[in-house]
């Protein structure tokens, strides 16, 4: 009965289960691991006029590095590969044993470590100077992938304050792929979200496609946005302008040179947001006159800055500006230049007693390297209100005289940039006179003087450059260009023993003076060679 009923047992519905295997008398049951809390190995007190970076020897996690985590590998795969071994175990004395600690010293060398020892503020003052240098695009987004550390110094967003993209997804001269171009609009929308919130001064350099898109972005994201640059950018729309307007209310820069915009939606951008520019920078073509003609109108009154210039192969160079109508639309501004253009000046009607012209304006720039327009009454005309000018840039005018740059009405004028840079002579006198006006007038302010190619002759060199030795201090010249001029060793003595401070002298080109002196010095240094070589 006992063997039908063990037959009944096994043979019967269901297998039987297993019993648990026993635990062997004197093992412990196994305990889950605890991560291990990552300590710093140092401390940091913050003084009166310091930062103390204090090393924490006791700590028990000194020297524990951080390392990448290795990827994910099936365990089958991982056993496929690997040989059945049974593993050697070796009684060690204990001098062979080596701690963790040891171990990791000499998988990482001191001087391979350090970058991940340093306080994190440490190492932003870093990133902020190599940033300032290289700017913040591409090198916090490769900084950030060397390890933890490295990667939250680089997410400070006050690093992220000046940012330039440019194209860095695709070669040159290769189009995009509409797989290329979400890829960039996905990166530059994290950029936007993650590490823009403190930017300031943004720049777009070589876009072609999805301008629009990161104007949009940029200023949805960037509440604190003070300027934009758009650089070799084309397809600049007034969807991207409006969104700048309606969201960047802290934009006052707007620099569009070298880039092909709408120039409707520039003007109608203007028209309602143009309250708020302080500066606007764009290039010359025969398309975009309506954006001065809008300034003209009083779209931007509160303006600083304007300057215009054209395209190297343009052959739209002459230009027709009513300065009546600027001086009344942009009391403010500060700073004109107009390069390589040669200015119109387009008169409206005499000038009223009321009319204040420019009565802040710094510099005023009309440089070109073809021939000019501007004359003597039409400077007076421009200038006759800026008795705060520092910088005049006339360069390329060849119908300026010294009498008429004596009337101006800028006593204490810094830089004077006078010199002929063109081999056309169209419009160019044959002899200029009387520099010494110019001298009795700026002498004593005067830091940089150009008169390149200027037809003065020698005796009205010498007498000038004799009274500006006279005049002026020893510390005030730094600049000096008398390149292609008639300038001779003995009227040149004076001023180089005279300005101690003279770190730029061109005497290239100068006919009069000795073989071996003919060249240009950039320094205190050499200049004190000429001099022994001119004794």
């Amino acid at each position: 009965m006992d063997a039908s009923a063990q037959s009944r047992g096994t043979g019967g519905g269901g297998a039987a289960r297993k019993p648990a295997p026993k635990r062997k008398e004197g093992e412990k049951a196994r305990k889950a691991k605890k991560a291990r809390v990552s300590r710093p190995a140092f401390t940091i007190q913050q003084g009166e006029d310091m930062i103390l970076y204090i090393s924490n020897t006791s700590s028990q996690s000194e020297g524990l590095l951080w390392t990448s985590r290795r990827k994910n590998v099936s365990k089958a795969k991982f056993l496929k590969n690997q040989k059945k071994k049974k593993k050697k175990v070796c009684s060690k004395s204990r001098l062979e044993r080596k701690t963790v600690k040891e171990e990791e010293e000499d998988r990482f060398p001191e001087e391979d470590r350090w970058g991940q020892l340093l306080p994190e503020e440490v190492l932003v003052s870093i990133f902020q100077m190599l940033v300032v240098q290289d700017g913040a695009v591409p090198f916090l987004c490769r900084v950030s992938r060397v390890c933890r550390l490295w990667n939250a110094a680089a997410a400070t967003l006050t690093l992220w304050r000046k940012v330039a993209v440019s194209h860095c997804w695709i070669q040159p001269a290769r189009g995009q792929t509409e797989k290329t171009s979400n890829r960039i609009k996905e990166t530059f929308t994290w950029l936007a979200q993650n590490r823009f919130s403190q930017l300031t001064d943004f720049t777009l350099c070589h876009w072609a496609t999805s301008v629009d898109f990161a104007l949009e972005t940029v200023s949805e994201f960037c509440p604190h946005l003070r300027s934009v640059h758009l650089s070799y950018c084309r397809g600049v729309t007034g969807s991207g302008l409006r969104s700048l307007g309606l969201h960047s209310r802290n934009l006052q820069r707007l620099n569009l040179q070298h880039s092909e915009f709408q120039v409707e939606g520039l003007v109608d951008f203007l028209d309602e947001h143009g309250k708020q520019i302080r500066q606007m920078l764009f290039t010359r073509s025969h398309r975009n006159d309506k954006v001065l003609a809008a300034i003209a109108k009083g779209f931007c009154p509160d303006l600083e800055l304007l300057e215009v210039n054209k395209k190297l192969d343009s052959k739209d160079t002459e230009l027709s500006v009513c300065f009546q109508s600027l001086q009344k639309a942009c009391p403010k501004l500060k700073i004109f230049r107009m390069f390589n253009i040669q200015i119109q000046h387009k008169a409206m009607r005499k000038r009223g007693e009321s009319e204040a012209g420019f009565p802040l304006l710094d510099e005023f720039c009309i440089a070109n390297t073809e021939y000019s327009y501007m004359t003597d009454q039409v400077l007076l005309d421009v200038l006759f209100g800026s008795t705060r000018l520092r910088v005049l840039d006339l360069r390329g005018s060849t119908r300026i005289t010294t009498f008429g740059l004596a009337q101006l009405p800028c006593p204490k004028l810094e830089c004077l940039f006078w010199g002929q840079y063109f081999t056309k002579n169209i419009g160019f006198t044959s002899v200029k006179k009387n520099l010494q006006l110019l001298m009795e007038k700026w002498g004593p302010t005067l830091q940089q003087l150009d008169i390149t190619n200027q037809p003065f002759t020698e005796a009205d060199l010498e007498v000038a450059l004799a009274f500006l030795a006279q005049v002026a201090e020893a510390d005030m010249l730094l600049s000096l260009n008398l390149s292609g001029t008639k300038i001779t060793a003995q009227a040149l003595r004076p001023v180089v023993e005279r300005m101690t401070s003279l770190g730029y002298l061109n005497l290239s080109s100068c006919r009069n003076l000795p073989r071996g002196v003919k060249k240009i010095y950039r320094s205190q240094e050499e200049i004190q060679e000429l001099l022994t070589n001119l004794h």
